[in-house]
């Protein structure tokens, strides 16, 4: 208040031969600020950038929908002139992935239910059917709920997976009580006949798709969090959907199909249903051809089943070897219509230069995105005193020279976000030679992903000999940045920040009675004032402000290299009189770091490097290269350890990769339980080799890269192509029981369970469509995935329907030869 700054002039400095003086006459005193370090320009404007994060178990929608209503409520008391809107606000992103993945759950179920309506010709079975998805997805959340999940984009997507396969054990069922129907039993019997010889193995079936997920809660790091929950979700639902299928739709089939009896009057029908049931018919004449041929091609692969092995096994094994072709990456990238750069000038430059050049770059950036695409260009230029905002930024400002620029874009926009990015890595430095740009990433899928660091290949030289570790770096990112893919290769590290060295002469200093600490310290305040020091004169108990009082030259008489030598400088010892800055010191020009970065207290250099236009792994192997090539030269005591998303890829593929082996081992182990052998679920599991290819090739012929949301399709693949293999190999069982041969048993198996076995596997293909394609918000994350199981379920259904029979006929006519030898040799009685 205008009280108190009259009150510090009145202030008594130092009396002087009885004379007092008093602050006013030796200074200004005035309500003031701090040196300015930081400049934020919204659209060129000036203003100020506030930042609200939330904890860990915070829902984002929620406490961004909380702020902007507290913005709302006081707009009204806002000074004329002072608007406040919010600039980044990740609950859009949020919300446009969470309704993506609805909107894909929703086609899905759409599709699937259309597809088991063409199979089974009757509105009443699909509508059984269709009504235990919701009712599967509802316990799945409310299991999700218990355990203190959200509703994120992981478990949505967990649940738009599993609607796919929801309808497995529903269809089953329903398709059995069908054929039951067909056969000429009661309703009732029908029902009961149908419930009981496909209970057990839809129960292994659907304990088959969960136990492939148990692996998933093993994982380490940031993979851990992103897939545990879409695993809970998926088992959840997995487990409602049977518990369903053994309450739910027998009693919905009692009450629905017991009033239609299609099996016995289709004439009746056929007129009610008009076209539909007549194209039904059609299509029903069309599957029985279909598998007539099928049964056909069995039996001609069964003439030669060990040929017909052999060249399927050599095929999935070429097919696994071109696995070596496909590139790999942590996760996909995720366009959410932001840009961020960082800017850094010559280290040292002013702070109102850089927001100069800042301008000029801003320009450039207007000229290379259309108008009608841009929301927002935001400054954040220098770097605040404040600790807590370094605490969370992760922008790399280092000084006054460093800018970030952060460019928001409309959701309807020409061009991908990473276009725009490419034209702008292009265009500024030829714009603006020596000025250092870089993107860094801005959704923040891959600001987790890369644990806060700029870029996700970070590789650290680590060791006291911080020179001879600031050029080895400079060597490491000359030599990444001939490595193809890899751009925005930089040292984060400055050690050219233009430094004045002060040499005080300690006798001289004496002599005149001073100290060297008299000299620091007004130095030190001349001319970064005493802000950093002083302690709080005041804190504003309404809104917690903090105002201290700061001494400070003012900075127009600190102009010039002779006036910084003119600055007076006031002892502390009685009987001092006031000297020159001159005549204490020795000055000279030299350069220091702006700053030290430290790991388990060492100095350490950070050398970072983007990936554009090819894989992660690609890149890294070649960064590790170039290091090993290095390491040689390294000082003494130093070393160097590559981290960032390259390290949690690799640990991830690891964990996956246990994860599928210990995947198929556990359904393995829980088939030989439920079946007592083990060389039928050995016969069930080797479809799986077929599935493999099939990813493979999926990911090869689409582009996608292996990386963890295609890994986990992959574990999901294995869980359904076993199951649909249980159905086939179960009934071959029992019609051996029943006295066929081997050859003739996995004939009929093939020709009675090919229509279960295409509607579940078409069921859960035609689920992952919409996923598969990555339309809308964030889709893309979840694409590899959705390609996985289509590719991995069309390959494995194949191996399901032909090479499934092949071994299991092997395998149990050898049992058969043997017993027929034996019988053979036993002694003849008489």
């Amino acid at each position: 208040s205008p009280q108190t700054v009259e009150e510090l002039n009145d202030l008594p400095v130092k009396t002087v031969n009885g004379a007092t003086i008093y602050m006013r006459e030796v200074a200004h005193v005035r309500d003031g600020f701090s040196p300015q370090t930081n400049i934020v320009l919204s659209n060129g404007q000036r203003g100020v950038l506030m930042s609200i994060y939330k904890t860990g178990t915070a829902s984002t929608i929620d406490i961004v929908d909380r702020v902007k209503q507290m913005l709302e409520y006081n707009k009204g008391s806002l000074p004329e002139g002072l608007h406040i809107s919010t600039f980044f606000d990740q609950s859009l992103y949020v919300r446009a992935s969470i309704q993506g993945v609805i909107r894909e759950a929703i086609i899905a179920a759409c599709l699937t239910a259309v597809m088991i309506l063409l199979f089974l010709g009757n509105w009443r079975s699909t509508l059984i059917i269709a009504i235990s998805i919701p009712l599967s997805i509802l316990v799945s959340i409310l299991c999700l709920s218990a355990l203190g999940q959200t509703i994120n984009i992981m478990t949505l997507g967990g649940l738009a997976l599993a609607v796919g396969i929801l309808v497995d054990d529903a269809t089953v069922e329903i398709e059995n009580i069908n054929r039951n129907l067909a056969m000429g039993k009661e309703t009732v019997q029908a029902i009961l006949d149908g419930a009981q010889q496909i209970a057990v193995p839809a129960l292994v079936s659907t304990l088959c798709i969960c136990i492939v997920f148990i692996p998933m809660f093993f994982l380490s790091g940031v993979a851990k969090f992103l897939f545990v929950p879409l695993a809970e979700a998926v088992s959840f639902a997995m487990l409602a959907s049977y518990m369903w299928s053994r309450t739910i739709v027998p009693t919905l089939a009692m009450y629905l199909l017991s009033t239609e009896d299609e099996y016995r009057a289709d004439e009746h029908i056929g007129e009610k249903m008009g076209f539909f049931r007549r194209y039904q018919q059609g299509f029903e004449r069309s599957f029985e051809k279909f598998r007539s041929g099928y049964q056909r091609a069995l039996g001609i692969a069964l003439q030669s089943p060990k040929l017909f092995a052999v060249c399927f096994l050599a095929f999935c094994v070429f097919s696994v070897l071109i696995a070596g072709f496909l590139g790999r990456d942590f996760f996909p990238k995720v366009d959410a219509g932001q840009i961020r750069l960082h800017m850094r000038a010559r280290t040292g430059l002013r702070i109102e230069e850089t927001a100069r050049l800042a301008d000029q770059v801003n320009g450039v950036i207007r000229e290379t995105i259309p108008k009608e695409e841009l929301t927002t260009v935001l400054d954040n230029i220098g770097l605040p005193y404040s600790g807590i905002n370094l605490t969370y930024s992760n922008a790399g400002t280092v000084g006054s020279s460093d800018a970030e620029i952060l460019v928001q874009l409309k959701e309807v926009r020409g061009k991908p976000t990473g276009t725009y990015i490419n034209d702008l890595r292009e265009k500024l430095p030829q714009r603006f030679p020596g000025v250092q740009f870089f993107f860094q990433p801005a959704d923040i899928v891959t600001q987790i992903l890369n644990f806060g660091t700029p870029a996700p290949i970070d590789v650290e030289v680590t060791g006291m000999n911080q020179r001879g570790n600031y050029l080895i770096g400079e060597r490491l990112a000359n030599e990444f940045r001939h490595i193809p893919g890899a751009v925005d290769v930089h040292v984060q590290q400055a050690f050219d920040n233009p430094t004045l060295y002060m040499e005080i002469d300690r006798a001289r200093a004496q002599s005149v009675g001073m100290q060297s600490r008299d000299v620091a310290q007004n130095v030190l305040v001349s001319l970064s004032s005493s802000f950093q020091t002083a302690p709080a004169f005041w804190l504003d108990p309404k809104n917690g402000v903090e105002y201290s009082v700061a001494v400070q030259e003012p900075q127009y008489r600190v102009d010039s290299y002779q006036a910084l030598q003119n600055t007076p400088i006031s002892g502390s010892m009685p009987g001092s009189r006031p000297q020159i800055l001159g005549n204490l010191v020795k000055t000279s020009t030299t350069a220091r770091p702006a700053e030290i970065s430290h790991y388990t207290t060492q100095p350490m250099i950070n050398v970072y490097a983007a990936v554009d236009g090819r894989d992660l792994g690609g890149v890294a192997d070649e960064v590790e290269k170039r290091v090993q090539a290095i390491e040689k030269d390294l000082p003494k005591g130093s070393h160097i350890v590559i981290r960032g998303q390259v390290q949690t890829m690799k640990s991830s593929f690891a964990g996956l990769g246990f994860g599928l082996l210990a995947a198929i081992v556990l359904a393995y182990l829980l088939i030989v339980v439920n079946f007592q052998s083990w060389l039928d679920p050995f016969v069930i599991i080797t479809a799986l080799p077929g599935a493999l290819a099939g990813i493979c090739w999926t990911l090869l012929l689409t582009h996608t890269t292996v990386n963890v949301p295609s890994l986990t399709g992959a574990i999901m693949c294995m869980g359904v192509a076993t199951a649909n293999s249980i159905l086939m190999v179960s009934f071959a069982r029992e019609q051996l029981e029943e006295g066929k041969n081997a050859r003739d048993a996995a004939i009929e198996a093939g020709f009675v369970r090919i229509r279960p076995v295409l509607m579940t596997a078409l069921a859960m293909i035609i689920g992952m469509v919409p996923m598969a394609v990555g339309l809308g918000e964030g889709g893309e994350q979840n694409a590899p995935l959705g390609r996985a199981v289509i590719g991995g379920l069309v390959f494995a259904t194949f191996a399901t329907l032909f090479f499934v029979p092949c071994v299991f006929s092997m395998i149990h006519g050898r049992r058969e030869r043997r017993s027929a030898q034996r019988g053979s040799l036993s002694p003849a009685t008489v």
